[in-house]
């Protein structure tokens, strides 16, 4: 037997002094020793006896039960604790918690096991210090009182006593701290004048697993004689909290074809008991299994540390032959180490056999058919394929390609997303007379590798035939557009070109006819039978159906099939330029004040239809047949312009002025226009032209006008 340590001794001696100083009771109800040291042996026997314990209430001990904190021990109605089975270890601490009506107390076995000892009294007792706590003489002696939780009615009820054996006569005990006098309060109360300590309700662990309250001695006017000295209260964990599993939901994923004993998840559960004891001592266990089949024992729970893992072989891991590839798993958690009398909690385990790409896909026929029209596109044949694998994933979607018979890039093949089909399609149109059949050769792989020990077969490629039915084609134009020049002046008549259309359907050997379609200003002819075009009205290129200069006819060619085809073909006619419009001026009225100081009357423009160099630069003149020689002028100003001014004043009235105005054009063409001039009478800011009989306008204005005209045509 080891020494005690200085710890232990220091409770023993507390222990006889409470019980000394209590002689005049002649009884303290209670463990007459709390605290025992055991050392562990390599193994505890079954009913053998390992220590006995001293309990007495003072009443004779009347109903006195028995209650040990481990379910591997008893203690006799005469105190004496042994094994019920053969145990290897039970932990660090046991607690013997006994009762009768009038008494009840707790008692503390260590269980020594090298360095456990001190360990476990500094946990119990809190009196672990960082230096020596120095000795003194003390008459009031406190010890640490064990309180079970969960205690049941009656309340209140002695749980401990204080003990003072010098204190004065008419003193009082008086107990503080929280659960006292402090939040939560009333939870503990001290009898003033016995020092019995009591609790008057029950103890949560899991709230509050020790209270620190200070016991000290008072005179009668409340004036301290002795401590405060402290008193610690431990709330002695018992199995109440069942294991519960906190962070679910719990979903493991293990490939198909593992290894047995692959680790598929792990599952712990939380017991909020104390950590240190069998309460909180978990152990784990599977329910039930759904399915349970191929077996129904598919997997196993380490029972300590909750990891699952399979364990059965890798051909039963099957994805494809499994009636359901997802499992679901009842896990249970019991604590007291497992045994019957644990509490327990369950949660559930879904676990999912993932798939792996281990079956190609493989085409349902070796050959497929396929028909389409020539001229047509889109799709023209779905190739159906099977794949075992597992339809959400890359190991089941097919990936197509044509690997032969589409030099011209015709054909393509997608997948249908849903049905993972392939949808072969034609993106060029077909032409029956360059070939009627073709024939594709197509493989199919999925968008996953294959797993190292399977490789794509003979059933992973087909054939596909495809016939190109004839239809009757439209005639097509040579070239199309057809473009020809001519003049705009062409006599009517005049031939500007044949249509040239040909068939596609070149081994039908059909005839072909032409008319016109469209033909805005009615100047064309065509021959139904050989296409030759004419004029029907002669060609004018300053027509409002002229677009820069080119005219758009549009004509068909129509073959004799059953039904006809038509084809449509573009004319287009550039005309050229004739000097075939005179020019014209702008404006055509003026005014000018009779009294004015400045002769100008106006600045005229000139333009024409036709392009150059038919158009500028203008030549103008005054016709000096019309008009006298001294009294009107016109002067150049540039290729589109002239002045014309007054040479002296004249009367109000209004004065017709011939303007002879030649473009450039070989030969060149000339027109005459009636310039009207209106002279009015200016006074004061006002204009009278009443004389006039055209709109009148201030001479300012019309110079204005004619100005910007200018400086336009100069841009």
């Amino acid at each position: 037997m080891q020494p005690a340590t200085p710890l232990v001794l220091c409770v023993l001696l507390s222990q006889v002094l409470l019980l000394t100083s209590a002689r005049e009771s002649d009884c303290t109800p209670g463990f007459q020793q709390k605290v025992f040291r055991i050392e562990q042996p390599a193994e505890f026997i079954e009913d053998q006896s390992i220590l006995n314990l001293t309990f007495s209430d003072c009443k004779g001990n009347d109903k006195l039960r028995y209650e040990v904190s481990s379910p591997y021990f008893k203690v006799n109605k005469d105190g004496a604790l042994f094994a019920l089975r053969n145990v290897t270890a039970v932990g660090r601490t046991l607690f013997v918690h006994a009762r009768t009506p009038h008494a009840e107390d707790m008692a503390e076995l260590v269980i020594v096991g090298g360095q456990d000892v001190q360990g476990s009294l500094q946990d119990i007792f809190k009196v672990a210090r960082t230096s020596p706590v120095p000795r003194q003489k003390r008459s009031l002696v406190v010890s640490p009182i064990l309180i079970p939780e969960i205690q049941r009615q009656p309340f209140p009820r002695d749980v401990g006593k204080v003990v003072d054996s010098d204190r004065p006569e008419g003193s009082r005990f008086r107990l503080t701290g929280k659960g006292v006098d402090q939040e939560p309060k009333g939870i503990f109360r001290i009898n003033e004048h016995t020092g019995s300590v009591s609790v008057t309700q029950t103890l949560d662990r899991e709230v509050t697993a020790m209270y620190q309250l200070f016991v000290e001695t008072v005179d009668a006017s409340g004036k301290t004689l002795e401590g405060p000295v402290p008193l610690e209260i431990i709330v002695i964990d018992q199995n109440d909290n069942r294991p519960i599993f906190r962070e679910g939901p719990y979903v493991g994923h293990v490939m198909e074809g593992s290894p047995t004993g692959t680790t598929v998840m792990r599952m712990t559960a939380f017991d909020a008991d104390d950590p240190a004891t069998d309460n909180a001592l978990l152990r784990y266990n599977i329910r039930q299994q759904t399915p349970d089949k191929p077996s129904p024992n598919m997997f196993y729970i380490d029972p300590e540390k909750g990891d699952i893992v399979t364990v059965v072989s890798p051909a039963l891991l099957d994805r494809e032959t499994l009636e359901n590839p997802k499992y679901e798993l009842i896990i249970e958690a019991k604590d007291m180490a497992g045994l019957d009398v644990g509490l327990t909690g369950t949660a559930t385990a879904t676990i999912v056999i993932d798939d792996k790409n281990d079956h190609s896909p493989k085409f349902t026929k070796r050959e497929f058919q396929a028909t389409v029209e020539e001229g047509a596109v889109g799709v023209i044949v779905n190739l159906t394929v099977e794949d075992k694998d597992d339809p959400t994933t890359g190991a089941w979607r097919a990936a197509y390609t044509i690997i032969n018979g589409n030099p011209a890039q015709s054909f393509e093949i997608h997948t249908n997303p849903q049905t993972n089909e392939g949808m072969l399609s034609v993106i060029k149109p077909l032409d029956y007379e360059i070939s009627a059949f073709h024939t594709l050769l197509i493989k199919v792989e999925n968008e996953d590798p294959l797993v190292p020990d399977v490789a794509y077969g003979p059933s992973s490629t087909a054939t596909v035939h495809i016939t190109v039915l004839d239809v009757n084609e439209s005639p097509v134009f040579y070239p199309d557009p057809m473009t020809v020049t001519r003049h705009e002046n062409a006599s009517v008549g005049s031939v500007l070109l044949t249509l040239n259309a040909t068939d596609p359907d070149s081994l039908q050997h059909q005839t072909i006819r032409y008319s016109i379609y469209k033909d805005p200003a009615g100047w064309l002819n065509i021959n139904p039978i050989n296409g030759s075009v004419d004029t029907s009205a002669v060609l004018d290129r300053e027509s409002p159906f002229v677009h820069n200069s080119v005219y758009t006819a549009l004509f068909l060619a129509i073959d004799s099939g059953d039904p006809p085809a038509t084809g449509t073909g573009t004319l287009r006619i550039t005309l050229e330029d004739v000097n075939d419009n005179g020019p014209f001026i702008y404006p055509t009225v003026a005014e000018v004040c009779e009294d004015a100081k400045d002769l100008s009357v106006v600045v005229l423009g000139a333009s024409d239809k036709d392009l150059h160099p038919n158009t500028d630069p203008f030549k103008f003149e005054i016709h000096k047949q019309a008009v006298p020689d001294k009294v009107w002028k016109i002067s150049k100003i540039n290729n589109t312009h002239a002045l014309v001014s007054l040479l002296q004043n004249l009367n109000k009235a209004n004065y017709n002025l011939p303007i002879v105005v030649t473009d450039s054009g070989k030969p060149p063409m000339t027109t005459v226009t009636e310039l009207r001039v209106q002279v009015c009478s200016c006074r004061n800011s006002k204009v009278d032209c009443n004389s006039a009989e055209a709109p009148r306008a201030g001479l300012a204005a019309l110079l204005l006008a004619a100005l910007l005209g200018l400086a336009c045509k100069l841009a």
